[in-house]
């Protein structure tokens, strides 16, 4: 019940974006949505289908709560991608200041004899 009621007043701050369009598109087809919406309008008979049927407000919970976690992951990844481009570019930038000193030593003219 407390995170149903956070829920609800999280979604005060949703943005537009995340009230209009949907966590997940279905990949259902028509005929399939149709079937389970057909089995989710019945009455369960089993004891656990029923203690589940408890629990279905907490479906757009672990919605979201999966979305950021797949957000985390892809956010991870991309800093790592950009922590080995910063490496890489600091070892270029190494190279190339190191070749910089090393002209610098080397006299352009040679000394007359």
């Amino acid at each position: 019940q407390r995170i149903l009621r956070l829920a609800e007043m999280c979604r005060r701050l949703e943005t537009e974006e995340e009230k209009v369009l949907p966590f997940y598109p279905s990949s259902l087809a028509e005929w399939e949505q149709q079937d389970v919406r057909r089995i989710l309008a019945a009455s369960p008979d089993e004891p656990l289908a029923r203690a589940i049927q408890d629990y279905v407000g907490l479906e757009r919970f672990w919605q979201r709560f999966n979305k950021a976690k797949l957000e985390e992951k892809a956010l991870e990844r991309a800093r790592a991608a950009l922590a080995n481009r910063n490496r890489h570019l600091r070892e270029l930038l190494q190279k190339y200041l190191a070749g910089a000193v090393l002209s610098q030593k080397v006299p352009r003219d040679p000394p007359p004899l």
